[in-house]
């Protein structure tokens, strides 16, 4: 994957959808959040990230320079562009500090398209654009990847949810690819077969789980 290629495009193209969408219009998968919460959570996001990166800890905080458009999208560009500039600086493999067992700054390159990549989805999908978002099929499973080897894993370790009552095998049917979560579970594979990007969606709560694996996954909460 072309990391920096891929969070300048999408951060680009999340400000597009900032700077032109209704910011009062309701995120579904989000209750409670506008589409302006959305671009402000994903500003901070970046500008955590950054520190991380920079500083070597997590305790980075900036304050939100407001709602109205023209502040809320500068804030956001420079933010993404901050943090671009930043990991473009820093070799990938420089130690930072990261929440998952790979504590180099190529985590953040890869992390920071993930988190941007599912808050435009968020972002097209309030303003009923959902169909817009069309990651590719290798970006969209190296998310179900990250989910399944680091997202469930770090929410079952803090207590966040149970673990999954059965191993889930999925499977991404426009690619030759499956994996298996939670493969230490007792009782017998469900399957959950779909392309990528459905895949990634329904891990992350966006769409509804689909054929035997759906009432498993319905059991645990698997990202937060």
């Amino acid at each position: 994957m072309e990391w920096i290629d891929l969070l300048e495009r999408t951060t680009g193209e999340l400000a597009d959808v900032l700077a032109t969408g209704d910011l009062a219009a309701a995120v579904p998968a989000c209750p409670g959040w506008t589409l302006a919460g959305l671009g402000e959570h994903t500003r901070w996001v970046h500008a955590w990230a950054t520190h991380a990166v920079t500083e070597r800890s997590p305790d980075g905080d900036t304050p939100a320079p407001g709602r109205q458009r023209d502040v809320l999208v500068a804030g956001y560009r420079d933010a993404a562009a901050r943090l671009l500039d930043v990991l473009r600086a820093t070799a990938p493999d420089t130690p930072v500090w990261t929440f998952g067992a790979d504590t180099r700054a190529g985590f953040w390159r890869r992390r920071q398209v993930h988190e941007v990549t599912m808050h435009l989805y968020d972002a097209l999908d309030s303003q009923a654009r959902a169909g817009e978002w069309q990651p590719s099929a290798e970006l969209g499973w190296d998310g179900v990847d990250e989910v399944a080897t680091l997202f469930y894993p770090r929410q079952v370790r803090l207590g966040r949810t149970e673990p999954l009552a059965a191993p889930v095998r999925l499977v991404a049917t426009d690619l030759d690819r499956a994996l298996v979560l939670e493969p230490a579970a007792a009782g017998d594979p469900v399957e959950l077969a779909a392309p990528a990007n459905e895949l990634l969606l329904m891990l992350w709560g966006r769409l509804p789980a689909t054929g035997p694996a759906a009432d498993v996954l319905a059991r645990a909460q698997i990202t937060s």
